[in-house]
């Protein structure tokens, strides 16, 4: 048969009213696994100390950027961005000339605070085991 000519398969019918497919179950440790994703937000660095830094307030982009020493003009609004886009954050722009930007927690950014501090505790907790760890291994 010419392939013109060729019978394509029937696209996939619309679920009936009231039925909700599931979507496909994912890989646990795939890219593609929802908690995977946020993991990979939620554990970068610069996220966490961008929390940090907002539970103490609403602050403007070149405070965010003053108080975190050692992150990029780049980094910093990709992470605020996608903080946003999570709802961890929210961005207000005020009209005025030039434009005032500014970023405080969401309350789903505020609940992010209690496992951030919750790490920090174990870290300062065992950071003497850790140091004693890292001083081994270049030792040897």
């Amino acid at each position: 048969m010419p392939p013109d000519r060729r019978r394509r398969p029937a696209p996939p019918a619309p679920p009936a009213a009231g039925i909700v497919r599931k979507r496909p179950p994912t890989a646990p440790f795939g890219p593609k696994c929802p908690t995977r994703q946020i993991l990979d937000h939620v554990a970068g660095k610069w996220t966490v100390l961008i929390v940090d830094a907002l539970a103490e307030g609403v602050m403007r982009y070149t405070d965010l950027h003053r108080r975190i020493d050692g992150v990029s003009q780049k980094m910093l609004t990709q992470t605020l961005r996608q903080l946003e886009v999570d709802g961890f954050v929210t961005r207000t722009v005020h009209p005025t000339v030039p434009p005032r930007v500014e970023y405080a927690l969401t309350e789903l950014g505020h609940g992010l605070r209690v496992p951030i501090a919750a790490l920090r505790e174990w870290i300062e907790t065992n950071i003497n085991e850790i140091e004693a760890a890292r001083r081994a291994a270049a030792e040897s």
